[in-house]
């Protein structure tokens, strides 16, 4: 998650000072472009457009370019299947648009301090008090999910390099059950502090 999308590198550049809604607007805005329009140069130019704009925000470009091999990888598989159906332009369409969604989140992420994610978030989401929902607390869920990733994923690499020092990386019960007992460990902790808060629960009035 957090090689995917990248954390928050203060600057200065247009795209830190930029609002957090129009940066939300850039990211959505290409990706449905990108989906909607289902042309191989829209996406490729859709893609160009977010590398471009990530080297304008003054980062390495090592940093702002880079992505893990699983996302390649990825990208390669929907590029092969598509070549299998006989539609080798679609698997290009697809997987630049993956790609570039990605990048486009990253130019939100890497520009954007967490809090102001979240608020920017939250301000959007004031409609929904009209059906009965607090859009204070689904912000909350969003910003304990984003913190949650990161920390679940560093837990179960910790988990399977140790499994690989001893030689059971094959075992994956062995792998898989202390993430679960650290994610419940983890969830444990939070609810802890919120409730220490007097946060997520409803107060009842005499």
């Amino acid at each position: 998650m957090r090689g995917v999308f990248s954390l928050y590198v203060p600057g200065d550049s247009v795209f830190h000072r930029l609002g957090s809604g129009w940066k939300y607007l850039i990211m959505f805005g290409a990706t449905f472009t990108g989906l909607f329009a289902q042309n191989v140069w829209v996406s490729a130019g859709l893609l160009a457009a977010m590398l471009v704009l990530l080297a304008c925000c003054r980062v390495s470009l090592g940093y702002a370019w880079h992505l893990p091999w699983g996302v390649w990888l990825t990208a390669a598989l929907l590029v092969g299947y598509q070549i299998l159906m006989g539609k080798p332009l679609t698997g290009v369409i697809i997987a630049s648009n993956l790609v570039m969604a990605i990048y486009a989140a990253r130019l939100l992420t890497m520009t954007t301090p967490g809090p102001a994610l979240i608020d920017a978030l939250t301000a959007a989401l004031g409609w929904t008090r009209l059906i009965g929902l607090n859009p204070q607390r689904i912000g909350l869920a969003i910003a304990l999910m984003v913190r949650s990733l990161p920390a679940l994923l560093d837990s179960y690499g910790q988990v399977r390099d140790a499994a690989r020092a001893r030689g059971r990386e094959r075992n994956y019960f062995a792998a898989v059950t202390p993430v679960v007992v650290r994610a419940v460990g983890y969830a444990q902790a939070t609810g802890q502090a919120l409730a220490a808060r007097g946060l997520g629960e409803d107060r009842v009035e005499g």
